[in-house]
């Protein structure tokens, strides 16, 4: 958690950064752009102020014919430190005159000549690692200047003045440097202080939260954040704190519910081996006491009241076998005999000994059978013994008649195949508050009952790997499902793939 939490601060730091100098630096780069063209104009309008002074000064002498004062003016203007030169060139491409002397009567420089032909007014060359502006003005043929040229020319020359750019350069490049040092102070100062929030009011308590967190995992319950501030991370802080007191309180729900259950499966273990001595000690008399009545009863003539008793000990007797049998299984289940069982078969001879019990005399029964079921791998008479049991129940749920519908489908669920039977009543239904203990054993809503059929069915699914399930609405009979996975040979039989209990 803290090599995550480090990883989620250096990204937020990365990404600030480099927020901040892309924007800094976009902020710095336009007033760059803006104070050198600021730069550049100030120096075109001096070079404009110093050419007009010029050719103010040049403007008598040239008047006048007296071209050696024209050259003297133009020697001292360019002896001026921010000048290389001063020249007048003819339109022909002729420097005429020029404060270097050597260049009179030279071509002039080309991109003067293109400047003056493309009539533009000043621009800027690179030479030699020098840099300068030129600008240039237009010497025009006036009525005084008949008398040295002809009538019909017009341009008499072009006066033009290179202005170096040294200065302008060192100023920019200061500029430069400044703007340059500012945007790594601001971003360095920004940077630190995102920093020390992040690390104090995010990775901090982020950190704390995630040693916590490493304790509850390692199960100490008993921690509890402190929140520094009251922020987001704070309520973050005190959300945590909730979580911890409801999963304290949760698992002393689950160590009092599994108390209790070890309480009741320690009962019914000791149910289940009373249950199993009891019912030993008492099948063997109850077989000697059977055997005694009916011979009793064989004595007896068919008028005879004595022979009713006797029939009703022996009905009585039967019950009580039948009490005892399920004891024995509840408390000791015989160990399943698998094999390839058709359960539409077992459906059918189920359902035939059921038509002989005397509660479904004035029952309905209808059948549903699924075709191309897949054998299931299970003891045929542990299943049998189930759906006889859930078949009986439904039949004796419906004293007053009703319908009985039994039905098998194959039905596909995560990925597996399950065989389902489904036995349908339409009795009175099983009251809500009886659905959490219809399985449990020893629980019965009939007045005569040991309770242990549902919790022996239940059981025996779970050797088979199978389910139970029980819907019912008061009123409108109940439902009970059971499930047999349709697995290769072995698949569902004890030990297994754990398919899960309902």
């Amino acid at each position: 958690m803290k090599n995550a939490d480090v990883r989620l601060i250096t990204r937020i730091l990365i990404f600030n950064v480099t927020l901040l100098v892309v924007g800094i630096g976009t902020f710095t780069l336009f007033h760059l752009q803006r104070e050198r063209q600021h730069l550049f104009d100030v120096s075109r309008q001096h070079a404009d102020v110093l050419l007009s002074t010029v050719e103010r000064s040049i403007a008598n002498a040239m008047c006048t014919g007296n071209t050696e004062e024209v050259q003297i003016v133009l020697e001292l203007v360019g002896n001026s430190p921010h000048l290389r030169k001063v020249q007048i060139f003819h339109p022909d491409g002729r420097v005429l005159r020029s404060s270097r002397a050597t260049e009179i009567g030279q071509p002039v420089d080309v991109r003067d000549l293109q400047l003056f032909r493309n009539g533009e007014r000043d621009g800027i060359f690179v030479a030699d690692n020098e840099e300068w502006l030129s600008i240039q003005s237009v010497i025009r043929s006036g009525s005084a200047c008949i008398v040295c040229h002809e009538a019909d020319e017009e341009v008499l020359g072009v006066l033009g003045l290179h202005v170096s750019l040294a200065e302008t350069r060192e100023q920019l490049r200061a500029t430069t440097a400044l703007f340059a040092g500012s945007t790594l102070i601001m971003v360095v100062v920004l940077v630190a202080g995102i920093s020390w929030v992040l690390l104090r009011f995010v990775q901090r308590p982020l950190g704390q939260l995630a040693g916590l967190m490493t304790q509850v995992e390692q199960g100490d319950l008993a921690v509890r954040a402190k929140p520094l501030h009251n922020d987001e991370i704070g309520q973050l802080a005190l959300g945590f704190n909730a979580m911890v007191d409801n999963l304290e309180n949760a698992r002393k729900q689950l160590q009092d519910y599994h108390f209790q259950q070890m309480e009741h499966a320690d009962r019914l273990a000791s149910v289940g081996e009373m249950a199993t001595g009891v019912a030993h000690e008492i099948k063997n008399p109850l077989a000697g006491i059977s055997a005694a009545i009916e011979v009793l009863s064989e004595a007896f003539d068919r008028d005879d009241e004595r022979k009713s008793v006797v029939d009703e000990v022996l009905v009585q007797i039967a019950r009580l076998n039948k009490t005892a049998t399920d004891l024995l299984h509840f408390g000791r289940p015989g160990r399943p005999e698998f094999s390839h069982v058709d359960i539409n078969d077992l459906v059918g001879r189920t359902l035939f000994f059921a038509d002989q019990h005397p509660e479904a005399g004035n029952v309905e029964r209808r059948k549903s059978l699924a075709d191309a079921l897949p054998p299931v791998w299970v003891d045929a008479k542990q299943i049998q013994q189930v759906l006889f049991n859930i078949v009986i129940n439904a039949l004796q749920a419906m004293e007053q008649g009703g319908t009985l519908h039994v039905a098998t489908e194959l039905h596909e669920q995560d990925g597996r195949q399950w065989v389902r039977i489904r036995v349908a009543d339409s009795g009175p239904g099983i009251p809500p508050e009886a659905f959490e203990q219809i399985f449990t054993p020893f629980f019965t809503t009939k007045s005569q009952g040991t309770g242990l059929g549902l919790a022996i069915c239940r059981r025996l699914l779970e050797e088979h790997r199978g389910r139970l399930f029980m819907e019912s609405r008061p009123g409108q009979g109940a439902v009970f499902t059971i499930e047999l996975p349709a697995d290769p040979v072995g698949n569902n039989a004890k030990g297994g793939d754990d398919c899960g209990q309902t």
